[in-house]
């Protein structure tokens, strides 16, 4: 009975130990399974930082885009900076110191066209015949010359051998003194007799001087209608007038 309980004890004290082994033996693997685990672990860590150091490097090259677009940006507003220095405005202060010489010229212009009193040898004189108002003639004298000049005053006019000169009609003097520029005309008008026939010492004359104003020394003698014009002692002269209309309400 003591030998069968001792190999009974054997067997149950091997089979422990077997037991125990396979036991070990397991623990082993699965420890062995986890250290294999994370060497792999580690090795996707370290697959997984070059994506990261790549991400940077994307983000540094964006960095660098970043900078070049900087960089395109301050080009592009140094070339805007250029453009304004190039500067219109320093050719502006060339033009103004043009605008200073065509002050300067202005100046010239100025003294040019203070005027002179009109002369016969600037100007081209004539008379006309007009239907209304009655009994009237239109003096019109046009500037010729290359200046302006003035037609002070009213017309003194000698009808054929008069010895004296008709007044003026004091009614159509105007505001200002006529100033003809060049190819411009001045106007006065003449009433040559009474048109309900009450004037006396009528005749007719054949022919017309006329002198720009009293004190003229020179007279343009323009043409009468060829039948001549008939003159009694109502004879009046206008002042010269800038238009024909204002002319020929005296």
């Amino acid at each position: 009975m003591s030998t069968r309980a001792n190999r009974t004890r054997m067997l149950v004290a091997a089979a422990l130990t077997a037991a125990t082994l396979t036991m070990t033996a397991c623990n082993n693997g699965e420890d062995g399974n986890n250290e294999g685990t994370a060497p792999a672990g580690s090795a996707s860590t370290a697959s997984t930082a070059p994506s990261s150091k790549a991400n940077e490097g994307t983000s540094t090259g964006a960095g660098q885009t970043d900078s070049a677009g900087s960089g395109s940006g301050g080009s592009t507003g140094g070339a805007a900076g250029s453009s304004g220095t190039t500067g219109s405005k320093g050719s502006s202060d060339s033009t103004g110191g043009t605008s200073g010489s065509k002050g300067s010229n202005g100046s010239n212009d100025d003294s040019a066209s203070a005027s002179s009193r009109c002369s016969v040898e600037s100007t081209r004189t004539t008379a006309t015949e007009v239907s209304r108002p009655l009994n009237h003639l239109l003096l019109t004298v046009t500037n010729t010359g290359s200046g302006n000049c003035d037609l002070v005053g009213y017309p003194a006019v000698r009808f054929d051998e008069a010895q004296s000169v008709p007044p003026a009609i004091e009614a159509s003097k105007p505001q200002a003194v006529v100033t003809l520029a060049p190819g411009e005309s001045g106007y006065a008008s003449v009433l040559l007799s009474a048109a309900d026939g009450s004037g006396s010492g009528g005749y007719k004359a054949k022919s017309l001087a006329v002198y720009f104003d009293v004190d003229a020394s020179g007279a343009a003698q323009p043409s009468l209608p060829a039948k001549g014009v008939h003159i009694d002692d109502s004879l009046r002269v206008s002042y010269w007038q800038s238009t024909m209309a204002d002319a020929l309400t005296w």
